[in-house]
């Protein structure tokens, strides 16, 4: 996994994912780093690697058994072992945010929220904290992680102290991350 920061240093990231190995490595750093409670919108085409991230993430914080896709059920819920639990949406199949009103979102205590194809839930969404852009490039992914909210500065902040190692010349994975 290779990084580099863009224009707003302090806002964006954007990395090199070689393979499903390097999303699932970044996945255990964004996990690691997060602020609780923590709302991060996955974008991407189909096949971009936002369920890989999702699931390598819930697997990070202890979530045993099967990680379902919620292609179909909209949202799959996962008890965390430090208490709470997360939610993980995929809205592809929403034709705009007013379906959201039925799955009982706005009373859900989530310490976590992924939300893959969050731009079909529009204004019905908490605003996020992360937002992460993973695209095809070549046999890897591009992804982009920026932030969005304060609480989002500071992540960033502590992901490249959990395994960014980022400079002038650039940004690469540290060793010991």
């Amino acid at each position: 996994m290779t990084a580099e920061r863009n224009e707003d240093q302090d806002a964006v990231r954007s990395l090199r994912l070689d393979d499903a190995q390097d999303t699932e490595a970044l996945a255990s750093v964004l996990a690691l780093s997060a602020p609780a409670p923590a709302i991060v919108h996955l974008h991407g085409d189909l096949g971009a690697g936002k369920s890989t991230l999702a699931r390598a993430w819930l697997r990070t914080l202890g979530v045993q058994g099967a990680i379902r896709s919620p292609t179909y059920t909209l949202v799959e819920r996962y008890p965390l072992g430090g208490g709470g639990e997360a939610l993980h949406l995929d809205l592809y199949r929403i034709a705009d945010g007013g379906e959201l009103e039925f799955l009982g979102l706005d009373d859900a205590p989530a310490m976590l929220w992924l939300i893959e194809w969050p731009e079909r839930g529009g204004d019905a969404l908490p605003r996020p904290d992360l937002s992460v852009s993973l695209s095809i490039e070549g046999n890897g992914r591009r992804c982009v992680v920026n932030a969005v909210s304060p609480c989002g500065h500071d992540w960033l902040s502590r992901l490249d102290r959990h395994g960014l190692d980022c400079d002038v010349g650039g940004c690469h994975q540290a060793a010991d991350a």
